[in-house]
């Protein structure tokens, strides 16, 4: 086998549990089933994971017949969403799509809630559901939206990040790459991450069960770690609502429920529900927080809403992490939009910031398709 090139990637490439190193064949026009896809085109290939640090693995091509052995390795994102992703149509690389072709509404405030775990179809259109799909009509839907990956965490940081960083849910270390918080600050702007059941203002520690650490990304980040000033920004779900009551909701608002309302785990904390169940007290709980978000007189005047799942169920591998559900809505947004552009997390991130007014995007949202299509 000749090299032909390499390619740096700030994430390993996973295809099978249990295995620091598996093989994973790829068929020409199939559907893909693992991370590393090529968006059901170009050559056969595999993939070889291979631990080198830290569980940061770095990667380089081979030619074969017929095949590609790509081999991980550390430093940092080149190709991002175009190949931990597959791509789908590339946008996130600056091909297909332009980004930034469309004008993104310039807001105020920015509301980003998310959820877990379900598949596009499992959500539109199910009665478990009703509260969320009755947001449809009322703003936008985006019927081609995938998630980066699988497990949970890389999709919470490409939507703050815009680079998976790593696929261990597990993870406990510190995230120094360019992400959300550093560029809002940097333009001047103010943010909150409200996590239900947080266990107190400012804490960056492990689970604390039904909150999930790796469900809130900004107890990650080395510009939250480093500054108490930062990580009071880290703060219980309650203050969502005393914060929309005495209008101080800041201009980012990162919004997560605990397990046992995002639809991840069962609502009482057992193991025997329906999944019927488990969506039913999702959708109650977007009722209960979210309808005060839409009443408030911050997202009224200049907001934007986005719900979002991270990842599909774990049956769909489509571009990563499978098809999802996104429902977007503002005042400055078209009524009763779908449309079918393909999009990814990065996508979600880069509309969030320029909605704000910030130019210097993180990761693979700089070359994101943004939304600017949503809005009027």
């Amino acid at each position: 086998m000749d090299p032909i090139t390499d390619v740096d990637v700030h994430a390993g490439l996973e295809c099978g549990k249990g295995s620091r190193e598996a093989w994973c064949p790829y068929k020409r026009d199939s559907t893909p089933t693992g991370y590393g896809q090529s968006a059901n085109r170009g050559p056969v290939f595999r993939i070889r994971e291979v631990q080198l640090r830290a569980g940061a693995p770095s990667l380089k091509m081979f030619r074969g017949t017929g095949s590609w052995l790509m081999r991980t390795r550390f430093w940092r994102l080149l190709l991002t969403a175009g190949i931990i992703a597959g791509c789908g149509g590339c946008g996130g690389l600056g091909i297909g799509n332009s980004p930034g072709s469309k004008l993104v509404s310039q807001l105020g405030h920015v509301f980003l809630v998310v959820e877990e775990n379900h598949s596009y179809s499992e959500v539109i259109g199910n009665p478990a559901m009703p509260y969320l799909n009755s947001l449809v009509p009322q703003g936008g839907l985006a019927k081609q939206y995938f998630a980066n990956a699988h497990p949970s965490i890389p999709n919470y940081f490409m939507l703050t990040t815009g680079q998976p960083i790593t696929t261990d849910d597990n993870f406990s270390g510190t995230v120094s790459d360019d992400n959300v918080v550093r560029e809002l600050v940097a333009a001047g702007k103010t943010w909150k991450s409200y996590a239900e059941s947080l266990p107190a203002v400012g804490y960056t520690g492990p689970d604390s069960p039904p909150y999930l650490k790796h469900h809130n990304p900004f107890a990650y980040f080395s510009d939250v770690l480093s500054s108490p000033a930062q990580a009071s920004n880290l703060v219980p779900i309650g203050q969502l609502s005393a914060d929309l009551t005495n209008n101080q909701v800041p201009n980012y608002s990162f919004i997560v429920p605990n397990a046992r309302d995002d639809a991840h785990d069962c609502p009482d904390g057992g193991s025997d529900c329906t999944d019927s169940q488990k969506l039913n007290a999702a959708d109650q709980w977007l009722k209960t927080n979210i309808g005060g978000v839409l009443n408030s007189s911050a997202f009224q005047t200049d907001g934007l809403l986005i719900i979002v799942f991270d990842e599909s169920d774990l049956s769909d591998f489509n571009h990563g992490g499978g098809h999802v559900a996104m429902v977007l809505l503002s005042p400055k947004a078209k009524v009763g939009f779908q449309w079918t552009t393909f999009y990814q997390h990065e996508s979600t991130l880069r509309t969030t910031l320029e909605a704000l007014g910030i130019a210097s995007l993180p990761g693979a949202a700089a070359g994101a398709t943004d939304m600017g299509e949503f809005f009027k």
